[in-house]
């Protein structure tokens, strides 16, 4: 059975299970909450030796095939281009559309969310390297562990072919391993689908976040079924815009109903492979860092969140020139979400009202309840982009195995 195939009937028994079982009391919920984490962490357990083996391997052969250079051009391209789009897209959107207000809440304050963009710097050069492999969330530190490895290897690797050969096989065993872990989490899957459906049932319920949900599913059909697949068309000769989009339905399911991009990780590098044919070398350098970097999905939904705020609170317009600044933050705050694969869009609303001030250092509050579908939604634009951004990188450095093509 094919894997997306898998992975249907598992959200479909989720959302079944929501409906006929009785979870809606605490002890069921936390039943269900530890069954999900159990799940993610399934997902997550061998991601960090496939990221840091794979990388090794694609910076020694992309250097080896005199590629590194233009790899890593097209990567940081598509990424700052990708996210720019989608800034400049959730600005049109919510400039052009005016949605309902939200009714205003009030909610005790919690201590102020801040980014501590120190700490991340720091955990990126741990005092040890070994300490940048245990690292589960803030997956960074590993990759550029990796390319230092691998780096090494370049430089004199007449005398490395043992080592060479046994990073080779165990890249090649973690992606095996990886492998099984994905079809697992196909069953894990139901599990998730279920949480997701309860959380979703009530936001639904209420119909307060209905006109905000249908516009961002509007702009995800937009920009996955067309301006996507055209950029694919303009960049890509002999691209194949539509295999791509068949290659997501697995990760659109992942990043949608768990909301965490490392846990899709592991499913986009898997399809890559196996449904676009793109190499080891280009699929073990570019995933990761559009994993940890490509994060406009995030910028998108918080600009919609913030006006949606601003609106609620007042009936004022926002002046050009402050939307123009609420934009380019939620812009630069995307790249600053790499260590928060989970909630990091709500972190990032929270600081933005916070920077802006003017008595919106609260409104985030507003959207608390809702918290889990915009990380939802972010998540699944992120996903999109990681899959799309990197067949374009590896079409660009011809590194697609051209059987598979």
């Amino acid at each position: 059975m094919k894997i997306w195939m898998k992975y249907l009937i598992g959200i479909t028994l989720g959302l079944v299970a929501a409906f006929i079982l009785p979870l809606d009391s605490l002890q069921g919920s936390s039943i269900l909450a530890f069954i999900t984490e159990i799940v993610i962490r399934i997902g997550r357990y061998t991601l960090i030796p496939l990221l840091f083996f794979s990388g090794i391997m694609a910076v020694y052969r992309l250097n080896d095939a005199k590629l590194i250079g233009k790899t890593v051009l097209w990567t940081v391209t598509v990424i700052v281009i990708s996210s720019l789009l989608l800034t400049i897209l959730g600005f049109i959107a919510i400039v052009v559309v005016k949605l309902p207000r939200i009714p205003i809440i009030t909610e005790k304050v919690s201590q102020a969310t801040t980014l501590d963009i120190q700490g991340m710097v720091r955990s990126m050069i741990p005092f040890s390297s070994i300490d940048s492999l245990s690292e589960g969330s803030f997956l960074l530190p590993a990759f550029i562990f990796a390319m230092i490895v691998g780096a090494g290897c370049c430089m004199e690797h007449s005398n490395l072919k043992p080592i060479l050969s046994l990073t080779d096989s165990l890249s090649e065993l973690f992606f095996n391993v990886s492998t099984l872990f994905t079809d697992l989490l196909s069953v894990g899957i139901i599990a998730i689908m279920c949480n997701w459906t309860i959380q979703f049932r009530d936001i639904i319920k209420s119909g307060v976040f209905t006109p905000l949900i249908i516009m961002l599913t509007v702009i995800f059909i937009v920009v996955a079924g067309g301006i996507y697949p055209l950029l694919i068309r303009l960049l890509c000769r002999g691209g194949k815009p539509y295999k791509v989009l068949s290659a997501c339905i697995v990760p659109f399911i992942t990043a949608f109903f768990s909301g965490d991009t490392n846990l899709t990780l592991p499913i986009n590098m898997r399809l890559g492979k196996e449904k676009l044919g793109i190499r080891q070398r280009t699929n073990g350098f570019a995933y990761p860092l559009f994993s940890i970097f490509a994060r406009g999905g995030s910028a998108l939904v918080v600009i919609i969140s913030f006006v949606v705020i601003w609106r609620s609170y007042s009936t004022l317009n926002i002046e050009f020139f402050d939307m123009l600044w609420i934009s380019g933050t939620a812009f630069l705050l995307s790249f600053l979400l790499g260590g928060m694969p989970v909630g990091g869009t709500f972190i990032a609303l929270t600081v933005l009202c916070t920077m802006y001030g003017r008595g919106m250092e609260t409104g985030y509050l507003l959207l608390k309840p809702a918290a889990a579908i915009i990380g939802s939604f972010a998540a699944l634009f992120d996903a999109a982009t990681a899959m799309f951004g990197t067949y374009i990188v590896a079409n660009n450095t011809k590194t697609i195995e051209k059987h598979r093509a």
